[in-house]
């Protein structure tokens, strides 16, 4: 067993002895009933072994995990023009905070709270019909985690459409200032298919090794392919570093150092440029909404590897 095996089957062994969890998001209906002991931890390197541990292969709701791969294809089709509707700023405040979008003129602060991607799923349907953007979303995922059996759950959808209130209020304060170009309703519901991508910690990483191998997917050989471009690649990586967790994106980078995405539904995808794609999944989230055993695990995984970005490298 390899060095990288021990330490995700060590940090899975101490998760499971932690009592404190944190709580669901039982906001969504479908995810409140998601049991607060699970648990899954996978790590894909750059030479494309895999590593897990614990429940690595249940699916979960991704919820704003999907922004980072939204942003990606918003990217591919418009570049740079996206930024006159969208920021590129750490937001500090929550991720369905409506606060600032009064003061900075109906402009979000960044693409991965909830204000910023609806924006993004505006921008994609300024192209495609809402079934074309879903079905893009869901042949991008596939292709990056090269597994045809990843899916939408329906159920959250519909349950995000019933409760999404706040992303409502959103959107169409967006609108007023036009921001928003489209149907509101049109823009949400695809925005909550997007959230509703089921995955498991496995897909999940193997989907994220673009961003750890310059904006190439697959490990290196034959299946490597390149999905953006290396300059891309790292902005992506920038973003999430800062604005990735929302109100907690200082404390993850300040505790584990690694470029990452959080989402409500307990799952964090992080990555290790050059090194390795890691996914975490546990439901119970903490007070800013980001899971509460993943940034732990995570944390420990990072101390015993050294693979924060801001550890000296050999020269």
């Amino acid at each position: 067993m390899s060095s990288i095996a021990v330490i995700v089957s060590e940090v899975a062994e101490e998760m499971r002895a932690v009592g404190s969890r944190g709580k669901v998001a039982d906001y969504i209906a479908p995810l409140a009933q998601v049991p607060l002991d699970k648990f899954g931890l996978a790590v894909v390197m750059a030479d494309g072994a895999v590593h897990t541990a614990g429940d690595a292969d249940e699916a979960f709701s991704i919820q704003s995990i999907s922004k980072v791969f939204a942003l990606t294809l918003v990217l591919g089709a418009v570049g740079d023009q996206l930024w006159a509707r969208v920021g590129r700023e750490p937001s500090g405040s929550a991720f369905n905070s409506i606060v600032q979008l009064e003061t900075e003129h109906g402009i979000p602060r960044n693409p991965f709270i909830n204000a910023g991607a609806i924006v993004v799923t505006d921008v994609l349907l300024g192209r495609l019909q809402p079934r074309e953007a879903i079905g893009q979303m869901l042949r991008f995922v596939r292709e990056l985690a090269g597994d045809d059996s990843i899916a939408i759950d329906e159920r959250v959808a519909a349950a995000e459409r019933e409760t999404g209130f706040r992303n409502r209020a959103l959107a169409n304060y967006m609108r007023a200032f036009g921001t928003i170009h489209g149907d509101v309703e049109l823009v949400l519901g695809t925005y909550f298919h997007f959230c509703a991508l089921a995955m498991s910690c496995r897909q999940l990483a193997l989907a994220g090794r673009y961003l750890m191998n310059g904006g190439r997917s697959g490990g290196g050989g034959a299946d490597s392919h390149r999905v953006i471009s290396e300059k891309r690649a790292r902005r992506i990586n920038a973003l999430m570093m800062s604005c990735g967790h929302y109100d907690n994106s200082g404390d993850f980078a300040y505790r584990i150092g690694l470029p990452g995405k959080s989402g409500v539904g307990g799952g964090i995808l992080a990555v290790a440029p050059g090194i390795a794609s890691v996914a975490v999944w546990s439901p119970g989230l903490n007070e800013s909404g980001n899971s509460q055993l993943g940034q732990m695990a995570l944390e420990r995984l990072v101390q015993r590897t050294g693979w924060s970005v801001f550890e000296p490298r050999p020269a």
